[in-house]
């Protein structure tokens, strides 16, 4: 399904159909894409997923 998604993606890239660019559209609003701070990179495994770290002070 992920390939079939980047593909569509890909396709709107030369063909403008504007059903399409209203899905991508809608996604894009939906998630943001940001840049993580080295501080932040800490906490996203190989897979991409946040891991929950409890840091305690002593």
């Amino acid at each position: 399904m992920e390939k079939y998604l980047a593909n569509c993606f890909d396709y709107q890239k030369f063909e403008n159909h504007a059903g399409l660019q209203a899905v991508i559209n809608d996604v894009h609003s939906r998630y943001a894409v940001e840049e993580l701070n080295l501080d932040e990179m800490e906490f996203v495994s190989a897979a991409g997923m946040l891991k929950k770290h409890d840091k305690k002070e002593i």
